[in-house]
């Protein structure tokens, strides 16, 4: 069992930043790949990105390359996203998802733990 919790949302304009934590309880952290993923009013939740167990290996939805980054520090059991360049599509609830090691995947079903989630709203 692991627990997930999410904080460092908000509100902020349009071109801002905001950098999100998920820190995590429970089982050995360094045991599972996380992901971020959100949900917008109306819109099914979406993969947003996703770290390996060790750190090394990431991957991006296209409408956040090279605007977001995910870390994670193994020793403060908490993962990171980092979010610049926010846009008002990025308002939606953020929230932090871990599965057992393997392969960074996009797919929700596939993570067994979840975080209460984060509200994120960007104005225009």
């Amino acid at each position: 069992q692991v627990q997930l919790v999410e904080s460092g949302g908000g509100l902020v304009q349009a071109g801002g930043s905001l950098r999100l934590s998920c820190a995590a309880s429970g089982r050995t952290f360094d045991n599972y790949d996380l992901a971020w993923f959100r949900q917008a009013p109306g819109k099914e939740r979406e993969f947003v990105t996703g770290i390996s167990w060790s750190g090394g290996n990431t991957y991006y939805a296209d409408s956040v390359k090279g605007r977001f980054t995910i870390s994670r520090d193994n020793a403060k059991n908490t993962v990171y996203l980092q979010m610049n360049s926010l846009k008002p599509e990025d308002t939606a609830v953020y929230y932090c998802a871990a599965k057992i090691i393997g392969s960074i995947v996009s797919d929700r079903f596939v993570y067994r733990y979840w975080g209460q989630g984060t509200q994120v709203t960007v104005s225009s």
